[in-house]
């Protein structure tokens, strides 16, 4: 893995870990190129880590030094997790004998050439991987992934993330204080990056909260864009769009929407499965979110939720508003928690993992 940063492959790693440490026979070493660490549960996981820390982006002496690292361990399989580390794991793969599982399909791409550097790590690392995992069937389409040796396994949670929080009522007073009784919130969990559209939800925002006095927007993540999104923010807003930074713990936060956005810039970027969008339904919150790549595998139209044109800030707004007016609102975020149940639960991703170590070891 290039890093644990906050983010949705990083967190799916991280649960898979969790549940393979409970399973008697499998044993696991996870190498780092990047000493960031933004789940500190890891150190206590009792795992061996390795840290391999390139002084420069062509540094080849890293392929040498995993190469060591796996002829001591002598792993049945390299499980990558994002493009450069396939590219790295390669030569000890063919040399060692050792299976190649490249989990690198977590989006949709948008650009499909040669500029996009993950479009052609697929290129190049595709004809040595054994198997090619996509959390999505539409990312997996659009990186052109070979068919007989790719598969789907979407994002598993861990539900129990989801029990015992704090009363929502109270967390809502925390937020807003006095002002917490009788609102709507609408709320976003997603990095400020360009590669989220948090610029139309705020442009929606706008246009909804004067005539809506008891509507609230609750924005939450990091980046390198927070700081300039807020600015876009007028001082008679800012009691009504509540920026909470970035959480480690954000079902608690989730616990007190009303609808769980999630705004995609799809100019440049086309989702895979978004964590937040299993998140909202976790907690039986609909969805609103744009169309578009695995997307509209997790989001059906008046079942779950509502999808809406990239970057259509009056195709939000009719869909916060008709969520506002649906008195069966909670008919489509209990169905959403029936999908997680089914589809998102981790025990089921961790089963699917293994089923396909067992295929491509033949143990």
């Amino acid at each position: 893995m290039n890093g644990l940063h906050p983010g949705g492959k990083e967190r799916r790693m991280l649960e898979l870990m969790k549940e393979l440490k409970l399973r008697k026979g499998i044993d696991f070493e996870l190498v780092l190129m990047n000493r960031e660490i933004n789940y500190p549960e890891i150190l206590k996981m009792d795992i061996k880590l390795h840290f391999l820390i390139r002084k420069s982006k062509k540094d080849l002496s890293i392929f040498r030094k995993f190469y060591k690292l796996c002829k001591e361990f002598r792993p049945d399989i390299i499980h990558c997790w994002d493009s450069m580390t396939v590219f790295y794991a390669i030569p000890a793969c063919k040399f060692l004998n050792i299976k190649l599982m490249n989990g690198m399909v977590v989006d949709t791409p948008v650009k499909k050439n040669i500029f996009n550097k993950n479009w052609l790590r697929a290129r190049l690392t595709f004809p040595f991987s054994d198997i090619i995992i996509g959390n999505s069937l539409a990312g997996l389409s659009a990186y052109k992934a070979p068919a007989r040796k790719s598969q789907c396994i979407y994002n598993g949670m861990d539900l129990a993330r989801f029990t015992n929080l704090k009363t929502p009522s109270n967390i809502r007073k925390e937020i807003f204080g006095n002002d917490s009784d009788d609102i709507f919130i609408a709320g976003m969990v997603a990095a400020f990056e360009e590669r989220k559209d948090y610029k139309t939800l705020i442009e929606a925002a706008m246009k909804l909260i004067p005539n809506n006095n008891k509507l609230r927007f609750v924005l939450v993540g990091g980046g390198s864009l927070l700081n300039e999104i807020k600015s876009t923010v007028p001082a008679s807003f800012e009691n009504k769009i509540i920026f909470l930074g970035k959480k480690i713990k954000v079902e608690t936060i989730i616990n007190i929407f009303d609808v769980g956005v999630l705004l995609t810039n799809a100019k440049i970027h086309g989702e895979g499965i978004s964590n937040s969008i299993i998140e909202y339904m976790a907690l039986g919150k609909p969805v609103i979110a744009t169309k578009g790549g695995g997307t509209n595998e997790v989001v059906f139209e008046n079942q779950n939720g509502h999808l809406v044109d990239a970057g259509s800030s009056d195709h939000l707004v009719e869909k916060i508003e008709a969520i506002m007016k649906d008195e069966n609102r909670e008919i489509l975020g209990e169905k959403g928690k029936q999908m997680v149940h089914t589809k998102f639960d981790l025990k089921i991703m961790t089963t699917q993992y293994i089923d396909f170590y067992q295929r491509i070891t033949k143990k």
